[in-house]
């Protein structure tokens, strides 16, 4: 008893303060965050925090982890520690944090997916398409798991996530065209549920070439965006799906027109309309890609930095300048794999004056810890980034989260 008295007197001091004028208040909290008042939200879900609310803990860190911020990221991670054990939520955000988080130890990871699977055993049925993206993404540290077996299991019980699970396994067997008939099948039926399907339906399409129905989905998406019922973060990889050469013929044009509409509240397209004409000069010139550019790099785009390093790293559409492209490529490099990957090349290669052995080694070293496919800068993992790209929280991130969750699967970066 005497162990218990303490929390029973704290228990029954916050019940009984509750209602009372400057006290933490779980629903005003909510209410706040709800409103887009992070400051007030971020006041109560701390003090409640302290108090050793679940519910409160998981806030505080969903707020501390849409920041973006290096530092408040570690907080969150160690606020969704704190509530882990009794809340399947706080499990299952730790459990997603831990799967994307750069460098992830083999430790990390298999934490990750017995955090995961608690929580979905404790109901959080958001918890499944991480998780599979989790055991499709690193084989290796899951041998025993069986993707297609767990997969098979999850749908003939009648998960929903399940038939997005089995997309995700079409993509990482290599069989996706083999399967086309089954994606549009699948994404028809989610679409109004799962926005990523526009990306998926899109895909499929563009590589069938059948422009009708296309329009039709793009009529559809721009309606829905518009009614916020889509974030922009989804307009832009259906427009990265269009301008895509490898899905069949491009639609750089149309591309266009959807990342214009969007980037003046969503900045990150901004870097996606730079990469576009970098890709298709025809769609403008030089100084219309540097425009793109500079609305980036205003509002802290980290790819905004990468292409203008690659630009002056290259020298074709802009003059060489290895020193200027190593002050875009540093800025870019804490976020971006291939700005490390060109950073070595720089030091390698003796750019910048004279050969730098260690400093190479070390840029080079963390493009290859990313990811880093030697020359062709595809990232090893495509789950990491672009439509089937997830936040802890199971919000679209913001721009400033976008340090961990990058924006396209294949980064702005060709062979040097």
């Amino acid at each position: 008893m005497a162990n218990t008295q303490p929390q029973l007197l704290l228990l029954v001091a916050a019940l009984s303060l509750a209602g009372c004028a400057g006290l933490p208040d779980q629903r005003l909290a909510n209410e706040a965050l709800k409103n887009g008042d992070a400051a007030t939200a971020e006041q109560n879900y701390r003090q409640l925090a302290e108090l050793g609310y679940a519910d409160a803990q998981v806030g505080l860190a969903d707020i501390q982890l849409e920041s973006g911020d290096p530092e408040l990221l570690r907080q969150a991670e160690a606020t969704y520690r704190q509530a882990a054990d009794h809340s399947p939520r706080a499990a299952a955000r730790l459990g997603k944090l831990l799967a994307v988080k750069p460098n992830a130890t083999e430790t990390e990871r298999q934490e990750a997916g017995q955090l995961l699977e608690q929580a979905f055993a404790g109901g959080e049925q958001g918890a499944l398409l991480p998780l599979a993206m989790l055991y499709l993404q690193y084989p290796q540290s899951f041998p025993k798991v069986n993707a297609q077996q767990r997969i098979s299991q999850w749908r003939a019980a009648g998960y929903p996530q399940a038939e997005l699970a089995q997309l995700l396994l079409y993509r990482t067997q290599g069989n996706y065209d083999q399967h086309l008939d089954d994606v549009e099948r699948i994404c028809k039926q989610a679409l109004s549920t799962a926005d990523v399907c526009y990306v998926e339906l899109a895909t499929v399409y563009q590589k069938r070439g059948q422009n009708e129905q296309q329009a039709a989905l793009l009529e559809q998406l721009q309606s829905a965006y518009q009614h916020g019922a889509v974030p922009a973060q989804r307009v832009e990889s259906v427009a990265q799906v269009l301008a895509d050469q490898e899905l069949g013929k491009p639609d750089e044009k149309t591309a266009q027109r959807l990342l214009e509409q969007i980037a003046p509240s969503y900045p990150a397209a901004w870097v996606s309309l730079a990469r576009l004409l970098y890709d298709y000069p025809a769609l403008g010139d030089v100084d219309k890609l540097l425009e793109y550019l500079e609305h980036g790099r205003d509002a802290a785009q980290p790819r905004a930095e990468l292409l203008l390093g690659k630009l002056y790293y290259e020298g074709k559409l802009l003059p060489q300048d290895p020193q200027k492209a190593e002050q875009h490529l540093l800025k870019a490099a804490p976020s971006e794999i291939s700005a490390n990957y060109y950073l070595g090349q720089l030091y390698r290669r003796g750019y910048l004056g004279q050969i730098d052995p260690e400093q190479a080694l070390q840029h080079l070293l963390a493009a290859a810890r990313g990811g880093q496919n030697s020359a062709d800068l595809r990232p090893r993992a495509m789950f990491s980034q672009g439509p089937w790209a997830f936040s802890p929280t199971g919000k679209t991130p913001t721009s400033s989260a976008l340090a961990v969750l990058k924006a396209h699967r294949r980064p702005p970066g060709l062979a040097a």
